[in-house]
């Protein structure tokens, strides 16, 4: 994974929205931020977990915690997935993989024996102060949002 370890100072960084505006992770300092790594949307994992997540936005909302979704996929992309499923929270663009390189969201993967560079499914439970409170790794997707949610 990476050297990030709770209690840490999350790392900082700016990417653009489905709609390419500029979003950076001190624009939600005073909330709770749930940053979750996904591969590609519009994949079955990857729409279950964006569901999950956004099925319970109210409920994350009502915790002081926005959500980030960040995958390689361009804001056109991010925009058609939210649209298409109807999701509530923001998704972010980081197609050169620099801030999943920084979260050590980005790394060797296995399938099927074949190794390979990719996105590793994590999230990261940021508090209102920036620093990081739970970290998941190698998530699988079955419920997850629901754990985030009761870790708050």
């Amino acid at each position: 994974m990476s050297d990030l370890k709770i209690g840490d100072k999350a790392p900082e960084f700016e990417l653009l929205n489905q709609d390419g505006i500029k979003i950076a992770l001190k624009d939600f300092i005073g909330k709770k931020v749930i940053l979750y790594f996904y591969p590609k949307d519009n994949t079955p994992g990857c729409t279950t977990e964006a569901c999950d997540f956004s099925e319970n936005y109210d409920r994350f909302s009502d915790k002081n915690a926005v959500i980030l979704g960040i995958s390689p996929d361009s804001t056109s992309s991010h925009e058609k997935f939210i649209s298409k499923f109807g999701l509530k929270h923001i998704l972010l663009s980081d197609s050169e993989k620099e801030v999943a390189k920084l979260y050590g969201a980005w790394g060797l993967k296995k399938n099927y024996g074949k190794e390979y560079e990719g996105i590793i499914r994590s999230t990261f439970v940021i508090d209102e102060n920036g620093k990081i409170t739970q970290i998941y790794s190698n998530v699988r997707v079955k419920d997850h949002a629901l754990k985030v949610l009761e870790s708050l």
